[in-house]
């Protein structure tokens, strides 16, 4: 899946970003992150930071965090 989007069960900002994918009819593969920030060595990996939500869109080459600017991506680019 070209489309990958870290969270973490329960956090609302990660919900709206997956309510949002759903809306713009994307698919995507969710990620499931740990709770302790510590430990979220893949997200940091991948962003560079280990907040979530994290959206990575492989087949654009983009990576992003912070739910305000991958919703404005997803409205903006996704649909």
């Amino acid at each position: 899946m070209s489309i990958q989007l870290y969270a973490l069960d329960g956090c609302p900002w990660c919900e709206r970003v997956h309510d949002a994918l759903a809306d713009a009819d994307v698919d995507y593969e969710t990620i499931a992150v740990d709770p302790l920030h510590s430990d979220r060595n893949e997200v940091k990996r991948v962003s560079g930071q280990r907040g979530v939500p994290v959206l990575v869109d492989e087949t654009r080459g983009v990576t992003m965090s912070e739910s305000a600017n991958i919703l404005e991506y997803v409205e903006g680019s996704l649909r």
